[in-house]
């Protein structure tokens, strides 16, 4: 099923697809293909702004799960964010695209502010926004950021890049009988629990009307296939 028309997509990536083939960090060998496939995206006439994980430097849940307090595994993560968002901007300049990080935790020498207006003036202007340091807040995930800075930038779509080619109505790495949905409801990732992104986050998305399109970013070119309807994919969205 193609997507409707749309002019301005949030691209959410998860931070483990930055490590590659590595088991720890960042790749820059694979930040650059990424880069390539978000400038392609770019290229196709559309307003792109992007979210990246930080699980491939540090994770808030696991630390906290480690006897590190959550409060304070969080904000590491979110620091972990605005590194990735920083090495995904310099790849992407590499190849000629005007790109900007916005943090919602102000570290001015790195990076600018979130704001709202400036954000949609860049996103205007033709450059790639970047929204690091999640909500700027403990105990939501990056999934969630997404899901926020979708709404307030009147995102037509929200595009979550995994490792898997969907949502299935189990793990597939698991699984290998699971079923993979070509559409889904917000309601039935909710009431059935499925693994798409966090709770507040669906729901933050089914208020606002926003698509989740889930795929995966490892196939090269899958985000060009995927945004013209051609890619395999779940569309989550309303009954």
């Amino acid at each position: 099923m193609a997507l409707p028309e749309i002019k301005r997509v949030l691209l959410k990536l998860s931070g483990e697809v930055l490590m590659g083939e590595q088991e720890y960090g960042i790749d820059p060998a694979y930040v650059a293909r990424l880069a390539e496939e978000v400038k392609a995206a770019k290229e196709t006439g559309l307003e792109v702004c992007l979210v990246i994980g930080g699980g491939n430097i540090f994770r808030g849940v696991a630390g906290a799960a480690r006897g590190l307090d959550r409060t304070t595994g969080d904000y590491m993560g979110m620091l972990a964010t605005v590194m990735n968002a920083l090495a995904m901007q310099n790849a992407l300049e590499q190849l000629g695209v005007q790109t900007r990080v916005q943090s919602a935790i102000p570290m001015a020498s790195v990076c600018e502010p979130y704001i709202r207006r400036r954000a949609e003036r860049h996103l205007e202007k033709g450059r790639i926004v970047i929204f690091a340091a999640g909500t700027g807040n403990p105990f939501f995930t990056t999934d969630t950021g997404a899901a926020l800075r979708a709404a307030e930038m009147n995102c037509d779509a929200l595009l979550k890049g995994t490792s898997v080619d969907g949502v299935y109505d189990s793990d597939p790495k698991q699984n290998p009988e699971a079923q993979r949905f070509d559409t889904i409801s917000y309601s039935r990732v909710l009431n059935d629990n499925l693994k798409v992104m966090d709770a507040t986050a669906v729901a933050l998305c089914r208020e606002n009307d926003i698509p989740i399109v889930v795929f995966s970013i490892r196939d090269k070119g899958n985000v060009a296939r995927v945004l013209s309807g051609d890619g395999t994919q779940t569309i989550v969205q309303k009954d």
